[in-house]
Parts: structure tokens; C-alpha cells; sequence
């Protein structure tokens, strides 16, 4: 009965994180062109075909002075007008996210003023409106980007069952700081040559192949209970570090999906790496304490036997649904 318990928890598991990576942000982007007038670039997510019901609201005096133009692309809807908010221009002004309340996503704003000064600011659902302030903050950019960070891998499962199947494997002790160490060092270096340009690959591939990254690794968990011996098995931290450049690629191109600011991006892509990290230890840290905690219950050795077969298995079965999901993406 209790081994039932334990598999019906890590089936809905599984069907709570296939839900969990669609969470992409909308972004603002107000650039002062004038005194007090404004380029507006509002870019709203569209998931399964559908724009995300949120509207933007501008106080009251500002006016559009350019109609507004849309353009849809394959994930997002966006849509650029000009507006003139009058001489003291946006600053002590409220804007707000109509309908961002009920949803799960994010805002992101960037406001760039004549006098060079930027902006960047995280809207969340439950505080659905932003003050633009008369004078910008000094960490304003830095908050948004670390906060970002650390929300995109707790909620990047593809990225986050990696990282667990590192801890399937591994177990603890000075060989896990050795692999989660060579993953953060792999994915950080291939972060910032995509965020910077340097490096470019496709966003669909990447994806299947991070998902493929997972199905292999859930391979080699399986492997090592039955007590066969493999490269992976001897020198994890090598494959971690070779699985880590192709997740940097994955996080580079969730920056891309925010509207990474040029003029920002050092401070941007280093906060939000930062933000990464933390929150891939914080995952790390709760597994653990989870795991400690499970063998001060003294479980019957069945349960605990039976425990790592079915955590790799059902690993590797979700990571073949979304390779094989991913895959058949590349022609819809």
C-alpha cells in the first residue's frame, strides 16, 4: 500500500512539472524619444494559440499619438505605438496589467530615458501595476535579473530533474560538490557567449536535446542499481560539465525571451546567473533535507529499495514524452 502511496505522488509529480515551463513573461519596453514622449513595445506570450489576457492601462493624459501596429510571432504577440504623457512625462505615473492577477506570469518593464538613464523592473501577479519612478534605482536592473534567475530554474523542471538525476546518481559527499560544481561552470560559460552573441543555436533543438540529456542520465541511474559500471558512472562530473553547456544554451535563450536589455546586459546576465544558482541550490538543498529526512522515518527496506528504480524510471519516461514532444515541434 505505502509503495503505491509513494508512485501515485511521483506521477503527479510528473504531470504537475509537464504543466510547469510554460510560465514565459511579458515585457514592456518604453523608450523616451522626446520630452515626456514615449516608443511603446508591449510583447504579450501566446500559449497553445492563445494571447494571455493581459492588457495594458496607461494613466489617464497620456495619449497615442502613433496607432498602434501589431505583429504575431510563433510564441508571443507584439505590438508597437508612440505616446506623449506631456512634459513631466512618465515618472510618478502608474501603469497597470489588466488581467495579470489571474494568470502565472510575469512583467518585465524597461524604461530608457533621454538622459541615457535605464530602468528594469519585475511586475508580479499579485501586485499588478508598476510606479515608474521620477528617478531610477541603482539596483533596480540587478533585482529584477536576480529575481528572474532564481524564478526560471525553480520553475524550469527540464532543467531542475537534471540536476536531481545528478543526485540519483551521485548520492552525496565530496563527488556531488565535484558534479553540481562542473554543471554550474558549464552552463554559466555557454550562458553568457549566447547572451552575448558569441554562440548561437536554434531554441528547438536545444530543447529536445536537453530532454534527451535526461532520458540518458535516468539510463545511467538505472545502470548503476543494477551495479554495472559505465564512464558516467566513474566520472560524473565530466558528463555533468558536457550536459552543462547545452543547459547554458536553454537559459540563454529564456533571456531571450524576456528582451534582454542591451545596455544592461553585463550586470542583467550576471545578476540573473546568480539568480540560477541560487535557486539551483535551494532545489539541491531541499532534496537533501527531503532525503535525510525519509531515512529518519525508517521506511520499510522495500520502500528504500525500490525507491531509486522507480524515481529512474520515472525520470526517463517523462524525459522521452517531452523529447519526443519537442522533436515533433520542429514541423508545427
Amino acid at each position: 500500500m505505502r509503495r503505491r502511496v509513494w508512485l501515485l505522488l511521483l506521477l503527479g509529480c510528473m504531470a504537475l512539472s509537464a504543466m510547469a515551463h510554460e510560465s514565459r513573461p511579458a515585457y514592456l519596453e518604453l523608450n523616451e524619444t522626446a520630452a515626456g514622449r514615449y516608443d511603446v513595445l508591449w510583447r504579450t506570450p501566446v500559449l497553445s494559440g492563445m494571447r494571455l489576457p493581459i492588457a495594458l492601462r496607461f494613466a489617464e493624459g497620456v495619449r497615442t499619438v502613433v496607432d498602434p501596429v501589431e505583429s504575431q510571432l510563433n510564441d508571443s504577440l507584439i505590438e508597437r505605438r508612440g505616446i506623449d504623457a506631456g512634459p513631466a512625462g512618465l515618472g510618478g505615473q502608474r501603469i497597470e496589467f489588466v488581467g495579470l492577477q489571474a494568470s502565472i506570469t510575469d512583467v518585465l518593464v524597461r524604461v530608457s530615458r533621454l538622459d541615457g538613464s535605464l530602468t528594469t523592473t519585475l511586475v508580479h501577479p499579485a501586485q499588478p501595476w508598476i510606479e515608474i519612478a521620477a528617478t531610477p534605482g541603482m539596483f533596480s536592473v540587478a533585482g529584477a535579473f536576480l529575481v528572474h534567475g532564481i524564478q526560471h530554474i525553480l520553475g524550469g523542471f527540464d532543467h531542475l530533474l537534471f540536476v536531481f538525476g545528478l543526485l540519483l546518481l551521485v548520492g552525496n559527499g565530496w563527488m556531488l560538490v565535484k558534479t553540481i560544481t562542473a554543471f554550474t561552470l558549464a552552463h554559466s560559460i555557454t550562458l553568457a557567449l549566447a547572451a552575448l552573441g558569441a554562440v548561437r543555436l536554434p531554441g528547438p533543438p536545444v530543447e529536445a536535446t536537453i530532454a534527451l540529456s535526461i532520458l540518458l542520465l535516468a539510463v545511467e541511474i538505472a545502470r548503476k542499481n543494477r551495479g554495472d559500471v559505465s564512464f558516467t558512472i566513474q566520472w560524473p562530473w565530466v558528463v555533468a560539465f558536457c550536459f552543462g553547456l547545452l543547459h547554458g544554451f536553454g537559459f540563454a535563450g529564456a533571456l531571450a525571451q524576456i528582451g534582454l536589455p542591451q545596455r544592461d546586459l553585463p550586470l542583467a546576465l550576471f545578476t540573473f546567473n546568480v539568480g540560477v544558482e541560487i535557486g539551483q541550490l535551494m532545489f539541491v538543498a531541499a532534496v537533501l533535507c527531503l532525503r535525510a529526512l525519509l531515512l529518519r522515518c525508517r521506511l520499510p527496506r522495500s520502500a528504500l529499495l525500490y525507491a531509486r528504480p522507480v524515481a529512474a524510471y520515472g525520470l526517463g519516461t517523462l524525459a522521452a514524452f517531452w523529447f519526443f514532444e519537442r522533436v515533433s515541434s520542429f514541423w508545427t
